[in-house]
């Protein structure tokens, strides 16, 4: 069978992709490199026409955030990307995500970012909820810890969306307009 997803109706969702996030010691992956893997998937799902979600988490009742909190400057969010912050673990509870995405007519959220069983898994459970379609590009994300990530991927994931790499994302969006 083969996957493929009609680009305009699908979200790119980024999650917390903040350098003080970026930093912290992860696997399997560093964040470094979950960073580039995203970029080139904003890239890519913006050339199709798909929209771009960079979330960004927010302490709750505090002045003034850790140094670290904004969105990574390589991210270069551009034109018609959102930008949402976040107060809890995941995307969606006071953040206005939903109806952001549903303004858009968005069917599908495909998911990366880190950490893959923190605020990656905790988003993908509500949009599954919310009724979305649910992709989790497993290359293109990061734990705190490696076997958490592998039990998010191999277990979590599939029994609430599916879960794919970034490259086989980037084929099921078809070929660039």
């Amino acid at each position: 069978m083969t996957f493929s997803l009609e680009a305009r109706r699908t979200a790119l969702v980024l999650i917390d992709l903040m350098p003080r996030i970026i930093a912290l010691e992860t696997a399997p992956l560093a964040g470094r490199e979950v960073l580039e893997r995203c970029i080139a998937l904003a890239k890519a799902t913006r050339s199709v026409g798909g929209t771009v979600v960079h979330v960004r988490v927010e302490r709750p009742g505090v002045g003034v955030q850790p140094e670290g909190s904004e969105l990574a400057p390589e991210l270069d969010p551009q034109p018609g990307d959102l930008e949402i912050v976040k107060r809890t673990v995941g995307a969606f509870q006071g953040t206005g995500l939903d109806d952001e995405l549903r303004k858009r007519d968005i069917a599908t959220v495909a998911l990366a970012g880190i950490a893959t069983n923190f605020g990656v898994e905790s988003t993908g459970r509500v949009a599954d909820d919310l009724g979305y379609a649910t992709v989790y590009l497993t290359d293109a994300m990061t734990g705190l810890d490696a076997a958490a990530h592998d039990f998010a991927v191999s277990y979590v994931f599939p029994r609430f969306g599916t879960a794919i790499s970034g490259a086989e994302y980037v084929a099921a969006l078809g070929p660039a307009t």
